[in-house]
């Protein structure tokens, strides 16, 4: 490889190919331009086969937290399975959406790693606004908590403790706590099925990095 030559990308071929075999990829920070996609992918594969399983391939440091909620809302609409998989990293709202997945289907690779802790935000303005985004704040985490707890299976004020600072889990640790089901232990168990039934919509698979935006 030549010093000037580009390492090879995540590319909208390649997504496009995931894509079309019901996988879709959450691949850098989750913000609301690829929130937007990946809710609206999850909709266009469920229109085309309501069905068949859908995957989300996680590999994420975290991001933005109305995007995850959507899409866990939307995880739960559509009448498929969706199965989750930690990549490499699954942090914060990574953690949130691997765990958001199937019971029974979330898995992570042997080597992955799962972050939990309460997200952060700035609040600042006249001291009624201070207020009403302290009370906004704190909506926002309980329903997260919330939302752990059910999905892990996992007291709420453990959650809620556990997630005071930040918790770092092995693949194995993460499978005992309750945020995945399975660590995975064959090429059978990822493996995108073949199918010859694609979505109707028009949706570009590409994130936004890959259409020249910001980072997906």
């Amino acid at each position: 490889m030549s010093e000037t030559s580009s390492p090879p990308v995540f590319s909208e071929s390649v997504r496009r190919e995931l894509f079309e075999r019901r996988v879709l990829v959450l691949d850098g920070p989750l913000d609301d331009d690829n929130g937007t996609l990946l809710a609206t992918q999850l909709v266009a594969l469920a229109a085309a086969d309501p069905v068949s399983d859908i995957a989300l391939w996680i590999h994420s440091p975290g991001g933005s937290v109305p995007a995850m909620l959507a899409i866990r809302d939307l995880i739960r609409l559509v009448p498929n399975d969706v199965s989750t998989l930690a990549l490499g990293i699954a942090y914060s709202a990574g953690q949130f959406l691997l765990t958001s997945g199937t019971p029974g289907k979330r898995r992570a690779l042997p080597h992955a790693r799962v972050l939990m802790h309460q997200g952060s935000a700035g609040i600042g303005g006249s001291t009624v606004d201070v207020e009403l985004q302290a009370d906004d704040l704190r909506h926002t985490r309980d329903t997260v908590l919330r939302l752990t707890s059910e999905d892990t299976g996992q007291p709420v004020e453990r959650v809620y403790e556990d997630s005071l600072h930040d918790h770092w889990y092995t693949a194995q640790e993460a499978r005992e706590y309750g945020f995945v089901d399975a660590i995975v232990t064959s090429f059978d168990e990822v493996v995108p099925p073949v199918t010859g039934r694609t979505a109707g919509f028009g949706v570009s698979t590409a994130p936004a990095a890959a259409r020249g935006g910001d980072v997906a």
